[in-house]
């Protein structure tokens, strides 16, 4: 039987877990490229030789643009194309299955049972319709449960792995110092942040089958996993609770982006979210397509009440407010805690930063159009994170709302007064995460 030549269409995440779980030592398929979408600067490396498995790949794989699918599909005698980044609308994927079709290769979508892998301790996952729907302040709110309890959780977060692969193949951070050791993004930063400085342990990297044996047998202890995803995927883990958030923001989403409706239908329980700011029209229709496709699940209201460190400098003030990047972009969100914020405290204008933007922030405006007024804390190297530095002190305001998760004043220069947002979920009625979370120990979890 002839190997069967494949393309991974990817995005530095689901596609090198799909690799590593179904192809990389299946002497039946040769995979002969990845693509990149979605992140600046993955495209033009390798998946080196020794994560792609030096026996069937001792020269690593190259990873190319998306843009080339075509061309590398004819070019390197392509039979099929395995469809594996999220966040994206089905009209997209199926235009992408089209073109791959079109060139003459199968396309493909792998799911759960192909690539999930089986932990020893109980584990409990969160993910979403979108990005941005509020994933990781669930989290958070779930691993305070268990402390209450005494249950001792690691988290291990999807995968964002933007520099050296082999250096990032497991990552454990326990501190803020160790953001610095592991040279994180913003974007990383982002999702480590907010666990270590609660004194939780959370795991990322690209091995996800070394990273769960690691977080297991965790120094600190371990009695649950609790996976932390990443834009709307489905875990990486066989779950024994599955807990998908929804946004009334953008309803109708639940059932049109791709893999998001797969969270959904897969949740044990649904939390909608934002429901201090979003409409009683789209909260219905969220609470209506919940009970179509998933009338067992539990559902739990939620809002995402909003805190300031300094509002005197919002109110009447010219303001720009910094959002969570990846919300902006492939999230589509044009609304975020920062612009609740801004409003909620009397800012007298939103000024628009895309005239002072440069380099890679400008590139960043280009690509998503949609972003508007808003700034995303766009972060994935270091000299996105300069060009990020520059348009904030290029943009004239008086003050600037950061509504990032972390302290982006530790990562950047800020010539300005600066008023920090913070959010968490706060549940609303019954059912709550206190309850949820004492049915889940006494069930899973043996001490």
């Amino acid at each position: 039987m002839a190997k069967k030549n494949v393309i991974i269409i990817g995005a530095a995440g689901r596609d090198f877990h799909n690799f590593n779980t179904y192809y990389r030592h299946n002497p039946n398929y040769n995979v002969v490229a990845f693509t990149a979408a979605q992140i600046p600067d993955i495209a033009g490396r390798k998946y080196p030789k020794e994560l792609a498995g030096e026996d069937l790949y001792p020269n690593g794989i190259p990873i190319y643009d998306q843009k080339d699918l075509e061309k590398l599909i004819k070019d390197l005698n392509v039979d099929e194309c395995v469809f594996a980044y999220s966040d994206i609308e089905y009209r997209d994927i199926m235009n992408i299955a089209a073109m791959v079709n079109t060139a003459g290769a199968n396309f493909v979508l792998l799911g759960p049972k192909a690539t999930s892998i089986k932990s020893t301790k109980p584990v409990i996952a969160v993910g979403a319709i979108r990005t941005g729907c509020g994933k990781s302040q669930t989290s958070r709110r779930i691993i305070e449960a268990f402390m209450e309890l005494g249950i001792k959780v690691v988290a291990v977060r999807h995968p964002m792995p933007y520099g050296d692969l082999n250096a990032q193949r497991v990552q454990r951070f326990a501190t803020v110092e160790d953001l610095k050791k592991h040279n994180c993004t913003i974007e990383e930063m982002e999702e480590y942040e907010p666990h270590v400085v609660r004194g939780n342990v959370i795991y990322s990297g690209v091995d996800y089958e070394e990273i769960l044996r690691a977080a297991e047998n965790d120094p600190n202890g371990c009695d649950v996993i609790l996976w932390d995803g990443g834009n709307n995927d489905f875990s990486f883990y066989e779950t024994d609770m599955m807990v998908t958030v929804v946004d009334p923001h953008r309803a109708g989403h639940e059932l049109s982006y791709y893999p998001g409706e797969t969270t959904l239908r897969l949740a044990d329980v649904v939390v909608i979210n934002k429901i201090d700011t979003a409409s009683p029209e789209g909260i219905q229709e969220v609470r209506d397509n919940i009970n179509k496709v998933n009338p067992n699940a539990i559902v739990v209201d939620a809002a995402s009440p909003i805190a300031v460190d300094k509002p005197e400098l919002i109110k009447g003030k010219k303001v720009l407010v910094v959002e969570d990047g990846p919300t902006l972009t492939h999230g589509d969100m044009t609304i975020g805690a920062g612009t609740v914020a801004a409003k909620k405290y009397g800012a007298a204008e939103y000024v628009d930063p895309r005239p002072y933007t440069v380099g890679k922030l400008t590139t960043t405006f280009e690509t998503y159009p949609g972003i508007g007024k808003l700034l995303p804390a766009m972060g994935y190297g270091a000299e996105q994170i300069a060009d990020l530095e520059k348009t904030i002190a290029n943009t004239p305001c008086d003050t600037v709302v950061i509504a990032t998760p972390i302290d982006l004043s530790r990562v950047v220069k800020i010539n300005k007064p600066t008023a920090k947002v913070e959010y968490e979920l706060q549940e609303i009625g019954q059912p709550d995460f206190k309850s949820i979370i004492k049915d889940f120990v006494a069930k899973y979890v043996k001490k």
